[in-house]
C-alpha cells in the first residue's frame, strides 16, 4: 500500500471515525480500481494527478460489464469520490478527476423488514441459558428493542449500559454519541448475560459488553453466525441481514403511532430524508388496511 492511501486510511479511522468493517471496504474498492487502471491504462494511485474521468468511467464500463449491481457501483464510486476530496484536502490533486462521473441511477426498494409475528417468533426462542446463549439472546434483543447498527452494538462497553435508568450510550457513525431506551427484555436478558460474561475468561481490563470464545470482543462475523442460526431456530426461511432487525424496529415503530423525527432520533439518522423511506413501508400497511375497512375503497367489494 503507498504512503496515500496508509494516510487515507488513517484519515478514515481518525478525523471520520469509520469502523474498521467500512474501512476495510473502502480499501478493497481503492485496490480493485488501482489493479484496472494500472493493466488498462498504465496509471497509478501513487500518481493521482495522471487519472482522468474517462480512466474512472472505464472502470465503471468495466464493473458493468461484469455484472456487478448497480449498488454495489455505486459504494465503489462512492469510495473513488471520498478518496479524491481526500487529495483534494491535501492539495495532492489540481482537479478533481471524478467530478462529472455520474452515479448509476439506482431504482428505489424498500428494505426487508420482519413482521412483528416473525420478530415474535425470532426472539422466542428458547435458550439453555449457557453463557453463549444468553450473550446471543441479549444482543438479538437489544438490535431490534433499540433499532442499533450491529457495529453500534458490538462496539458497545459494559459502562455504556444504565441500567438504573433503562439506556444505553451509543456511538453512532462520525463518532455521534446518542443515548437510546432498553425495553424491558432487552434489559432483562442483558442483566442474565451480565450474569455469566465471566465464562468467556475476560482479561481484567477488557470492557466490551459482548465477548466471543477467546474472551473478546465479539466480531462482526460471529454476530451475522448468531443470527443465521436464530433464524434456522425459528424456521424463516430466507435471509436477513443484522440490518433487517433495525429496519423492523423503524417500521414497527412508524406503525405503532411514533413520529418520524423520534424514530430518526433513536436510530441516530443526521438527516430525515433516510428516515422517510420507513414511510414507504407504512403507507402500503395503511393502505392494505384502508382496502379492507372502507366500504368504498374497493370497487370489487359488494
Amino acid at each position: 500500500m503507498n504512503k496515500l492511501l496508509e494516510s487515507y486510511m488513517a484519515y478514515l479511522k481518525g478525523q471520520k471515525a469509520m469502523s474498521e468493517h467500512t474501512c476495510k471496504s473502502y480499501y478493497t474498492d481503492l485496490i480493485s480500481f488501482e489493479d484496472f487502471i494500472s493493466s488498462k491504462y498504465g496509471v497509478s494511485l501513487k500518481h493521482p494527478e495522471d487519472i482522468l474521468p474517462d480512466h474512472i468511467k472505464g472502470f465503471l464500463k468495466n464493473l458493468h460489464m461484469h455484472g456487478l449491481k448497480k449498488t454495489s457501483i455505486s459504494r465503489k464510486l462512492s469510495s473513488l469520490r471520498s478518496f479524491f476530496r481526500f487529495l483534494e484536502k491535501k492539495h495532492k490533486i489540481k482537479k478533481n478527476p471524478i467530478m462529472g462521473v455520474p452515479n448509476p441511477k439506482i431504482g428505489r426498494h424498500n428494505p426487508r423488514v420482519l413482521s412483528v409475528d416473525q420478530i415474535i417468533k425470532f426472539l422466542s426462542q428458547k435458550t439453555d441459558n449457557s453463557p453463549k446463549e444468553l450473550r446471543d439472546k441479549a444482543i438479538l434483543e437489544l438490535l431490534y428493542g433499540s433499532g442499533l447498527r450491529i457495529g453500534e452494538a458490538l462496539s458497545l462497553d459494559i459502562d455504556h449500559i444504565d441500567l438504573s435508568q433503562n439506556t444505553i450510550k451509543v456511538m453512532g457513525k462520525g463518532n455521534k454519541e446518542r443515548i437510546v431506551p432498553l425495553t424491558e427484555k432487552s434489559k432483562q436478558a442483558i442483566i442474565k448475560y451480565l450474569e455469566q460474561r465471566g465464562a468467556f475468561n475476560p482479561a481484567p481490563r477488557e470492557k466490551a459488553l459482548f465477548l466471543g470464545i477467546r474472551g473478546k470482543r465479539l466480531n462482526r462475523r460471529q454476530a451475522i453466525r448468531i443470527i443465521e442460526h436464530t433464524l434456522k431456530q425459528a424456521g424463516i426461511h430466507f435471509h436477513i441481514s443484522p440490518h433487517t432487525l433495525r429496519h423492523s424496529f423503524a417500521t414497527h415503530m412508524l406503525e405503532g403511532g411514533a413520529d418520524l423525527r423520534t424514530v430518526q432520533k433513536l436510530l441516530g439518522h443526521s438527516r430525515l430524508s433516510t428516515t422517510q423511506r420507513y414511510t414507504h413501508i407504512t403507507l402500503g400497511k395503511i393502505t392494505q388496511i384502508y382496502d379492507m375497512a372502507h366500504p368504498r375503497a374497493n370497487t370489487k367489494k359488494k
